[in-house]
């Protein structure tokens, strides 16, 4: 079996998680929820029907999670149409590593996002599986998204990478049997403990190689 690459989109691509919290929250407080300081890091992570689910079981917006998942998707579209948050260096790394090994894309954004992204970056044909975590049974910290992205690209796990940034990412790779290779987010930087089971950190996207990260 091959070997894959497989990238994280939200805080490893795209500086968003701020930007998805920030609508999240807009959403909770416009509808009379109760908004709480730890829901940033309790929601990432979580695929959209999870994180919906949180908004209306747990901080009480009065709509069904369809809905709520509508709703922030259609204001997420309006913001990445005004200005796509690239990362520095990201499109140029995807561009690097997509010239010597196979990359996946597994993400906790929706379906909407990623082909938005996919679109507005120009860096769709540099992926050759990309998977939402709505489309599997669980979202990270389960395993789910990276199992379901290597295989499609019939890779093996083992001898497979992901690169991530957050700490439910970081365990979701390692419980797939992934190398993982951390970008920690800025924002939200990963707990020490989950950074640890990390094989290799790097400071920045630039620093991001075949050579280092399929060792």
């Amino acid at each position: 079996m091959r070997r894959a690459l497989v990238f994280d989109l939200d805080g490893v691509l795209l500086d968003s998680e701020q930007v998805w919290n920030e609508a999240k929250e807009k959403l909770v407080r416009e509808r009379g929820g109760r908004w709480r300081d730890e829901a940033p890091r309790t929601m990432m992570g979580m695929s959209s029907l999870e994180w919906s689910r949180y908004l209306h079981d747990e901080l009480g917006v009065p709509l069904e999670p369809d809905a709520i998942s509508d709703e922030v998707v259609r204001r997420l579209e309006g913001i990445y149409r005004d200005r796509l948050p690239l990362i520095d260096g990201a499109a140029e790394a995807v561009e690097r590593l997509a010239a010597g090994v196979p990359l996946g894309l597994a993400s906790s954004s929706n379906r909407e996002i990623i082909d938005l992204f996919l679109e507005l970056s120009g860096l769709g044909p540099c992926f050759a599986v990309t998977i939402s975590s709505e489309e599997v049974e669980r979202g990270k910290p389960a395993p789910d998204v990276y199992l379901e992205v290597v295989r499609r690209l019939g890779a093996d796990p083992a001898d497979s990478v992901a690169v991530e940034d957050s700490e439910n990412g970081i365990r979701a790779a390692r419980a797939a049997g992934m190398r993982v290779v951390a970008v920690p987010n800025p924002h939200y930087p990963p707990d020490p403990a989950a950074l640890a089971e990390a094989d290799d950190v790097v400071g920045s996207l630039d620093d991001l190689t075949v050579e280092r990260v399929l060792v």
